[in-house]
């Protein structure tokens, strides 16, 4: 983790970062000696050679410009006042990476942040995406591959953000951190008892308390979605139970929040072809999404009252396995025909939101890397949504995916789609029709639910083949800095 210091004294001879006004006539009047967009740049302490430089090389598109130096690089990062505080910010984020990228090959420890844009908020952006772009899993590399990023250290040049938004920064970064490790860690060491145990680790570290049920007490429950998934595994299935209670909470009743906790997915019998199934170690992460939230909730001492469900297992191939056509009886007593093994997240996920009803819940909110009609709707770009929220949660919802970047694709939500999940011999099945398949998904959610609910499916974003900006290769942690957003603006 980097750590963050703000003092006005800064180690020599490392790269200065400089965030810098980008007027809002822009580049059209650089010409010109006395443009607002030369002042801005000399403002930024460079000399005539150093802005001519800077006129030459911009980059129009990043709106990012490096000055080589042998004493002291400088790297302008020009904001442009014109767009909006959301795009402004996005932008900012964006152009950390190639900043990063350089600080790392030049094996520099420390930078240096100066701002001249007067708002803190850019200043968040830029370390938020140095933060997120500085992320490395290296766990299993050795020799040369092993090789750290060497930045270590990012001095503020005086007090340009408050201490509360800095320590928000470091208290959700570090959640990220730790959902994308658990996400990239291998099913071979990632149990579902193995994340229980890191979630009541994180609780004990941070101060929310964790509730992990053994099989044992799931079968009490008669969660017999969760045990049906489990019937293939010779490891055990847990159900974790975090809540954050802090005793000035704004809110009476919960938001609780549902994650899928699958550490691994074969599709069962229905079996998944191989190029589908070598990254399924990351349809956890909406259970991991939950753990991170409840972390940086606990560590911000945030006056919310949360709880959080995730049901976990595996789903294997073997002679137990649960088999097509089974009819199994959830947690509510309600009767499913199971007619994909592949659809097995939504299984798990229904006798967490049923048993969620114990809560009496102001609103819930479940988060899982579904299906994969999620992904091809909209791709890695954002997070689909739908549910029968108010209208004002679920502007609320979109307002936050636009301040963080994780944006919402929201789904009609209509009842003519929870028909397409009728059984001819039980309640319902697990799989509709294979048109809108995420939207039937998330009927099928809501038919376990009495209270205002909020379905998230992340498969798209949750797991990346190749680094996207600063969303590095591997589990990106989506969703933390969401529902971290997310839940402060409505409480």
């Amino acid at each position: 983790m980097l750590q963050v210091i703000q003092r006005d004294l800064v180690v020599p001879g490392t790269t200065r970062v400089v965030l810098v006004s980008l007027p809002g006539d822009g580049y059209d009047t650089r010409e010109a000696a006395d443009s607002p967009f030369r002042v801005a740049l000399s403002g930024a302490g460079l000399n005539q050679d150093e802005v001519a430089y800077v006129l030459r090389s911009v980059d129009k598109d990043t709106h990012w410009a490096y000055v080589p130096s042998v004493l002291e690089p400088v790297a302008l990062i020009l904001v442009d006042m014109s767009q909006s505080q959301e795009a402004r910010m996005e932008r900012i984020r964006l152009s950390a990476v190639p900043v990063l990228k350089g600080v790392n090959l030049r094996k520099e420890a420390s930078i240096s942040v100066q701002d001249q844009t007067g708002t803190p908020m850019h200043v968040y952006a830029l370390l938020e995406g140095l933060f997120l772009a500085n992320y490395q899993f290296i766990r299993y590399k050795s020799g040369q591959d092993s090789q750290k990023h060497t930045l270590r250290e990012i001095v503020l040049q005086g007090a340009l953000i408050s201490e509360p938004l800095l320590h928000r920064l470091r208290s959700v970064m570090k959640a990220v951190y730790l959902v994308r490790d658990l996400v990239n860690e291998p099913s071979s060491y990632l149990t579902a008892r193995c994340m229980a145990r890191h979630f009541s680790e994180m609780g004990a570290e941070a101060g929310f308390d964790v509730e992990v049920l053994e099989k044992e007490q799931i079968s009490e429950l008669g969660m017999g979605g969760l045990l049906a998934v489990n019937q293939g595994s010779t490891e055990p299935p847990a159900f974790s139970v975090l809540t954050w209670k802090p005793h000035n909470a704004r809110n009476q009743q919960p938001v609780v929040l549902v994650g899928k906790g699958l550490v691994f997915d074969t599709g069962g019998l229905c079996l998944k072809p191989t190029a589908s199934m070598d990254e399924m170690k990351s349809d956890m992460s909406g259970g991991a999404a939950v753990a991170g939230v409840l972390y940086a909730l606990a560590l911000t001492q945030s006056p919310v009252y949360v709880i959080g469900l995730v049901p976990s297992t595996d789903n294997r191939i073997s002679a137990t396995a649960f088999t097509p056509g089974d009819i199994i009886t959830m947690h509510d007593g309600t009767t499913v025909e199971m007619v994909n093994s592949d659809a097995e997240g939504r299984l798990i996920l229904a006798d967490a939101l049923s048993y969620a009803r114990k809560f009496d819940p102001l609103l819930a909110v479940d988060i899982a890397t579904l299906t994969g009609s999620a992904t091809m709707a909209i791709g890695n770009i954002g997070v689909v949504a739908m549910g029968n929220a108010s209208r004002e949660w679920m502007d609320a919802l979109r307002q936050s995916g636009e301040q963080t970047y994780e944006r919402i694709a929201e789904f009609p939500f209509w009842d003519e789609y929870a028909a397409w999940n009728k059984s001819h011999i039980a309640d319902i099945k697990n799989s509709g029709k294979r048109s809108a398949g995420a939207i039937t998904a998330g009927k099928f959610l809501e038919h376990f639910t009495d209270y205002p609910y909020i379905h998230l499916d992340i498969a798209g974003p949750a797991y990346l083949d190749e680094p996207d900006g600063y969303r590095v290769r591997g589990g990106t942690g989506v969703g933390v800095r969401l529902l971290y957003d997310f839940i402060h603006r409505i409480i």
